[in-house]
């Protein structure tokens, strides 16, 4: 599905991001991690051509950029967004409307289903900003399979979430990847968790330092210093 080849990307007279090479099957649960400063932002925004690359390529099979979900870390002002939940849902479906300026009855539909997905269905009058931090995350994460049944992308979609709220989270995540075969791919900065949810693991400074499945991740030298782990998943 995803072909990343010697991809870097550089601004303010620096590089952010070196030399990465990866590969995605439709399916799989790629869990991006490493420390603060790393690339891992910078990374997804060149994958999805929000930034442009420095050098290398990528390559998407079967689905198009305009059918990727993507849900970014929230500022405080989305966080405050003054519309309602079903308004904030049914805006993923704008790339899909093309030329059209107007939702078609199957856009809020898929609206609906999407809520109704992520447990939100009785929720759709409600104000966004008056929802707690994991409820404004799960109308994201509806917004953005509004534009795709396919591929996600999220930038750490637990940050500021108490730990129940961040398990919820995890466990939706897991249950879309499993039972409705979206591919994944997710920023984490809980190195343990993304371990135990996804099925791939890169490991970014700057340069790539770890690709490959989460088992053969665990029992390396460079998981065992970030977690203070043993390696037994």
């Amino acid at each position: 599905m995803l072909v990343c080849r010697g991809v870097s990307i550089g601004y303010d007279n620096r590089t952010a991001v070196k030399d990465v090479s990866f590969d995605l099957a439709q399916g799989d649960y790629l869990c991006v991690v490493g420390e603060n400063g790393s690339g891992k932002s910078t990374l997804m925004k060149g994958l999805l051509g929000l930034l442009r690359l420095s050098s290398g390529r990528v390559e998407y099979q079967g689905v198009r950029r305009t059918e990727i979900g993507y849900l970014p870390q929230q500022t405080v002002i989305q966080k405050d967004f003054p519309a309602s939940v079903f308004e904030v849902v049914l805006s993923g479906c704008l790339n899909r409307r093309g030329l059209l300026s107007f939702y078609s009855r199957r856009d809020k539909e898929r609206a609906r289903s999407n809520m109704e997905r992520l447990e939100i269905g009785d929720q759709g009058r409600a104000s966004y900003r008056e929802l707690s931090g994991g409820q404004q995350q799960r109308v994201l994460l509806a917004r953005a399979l509004c534009a795709t049944e396919k591929l996600v992308m999220l930038d750490e979609p637990v940050s500021g979430l108490d730990p129940m709220m961040a398990q919820q989270m995890y466990h939706l995540l897991e249950k879309l990847n499993r039972e409705g075969g979206v591919t994944i791919v997710m920023i984490s900065h809980d190195i343990k968790s993304a371990v135990r949810y996804g099925n791939k693991i890169l490991h970014l400074q700057v340069s790539p330092c770890f690709f490959g499945a989460t088992s053969e991740y665990a029992r390396t030298e460079v998981y065992r210093k970030m977690t203070g782990d043993d390696g037994n998943v």
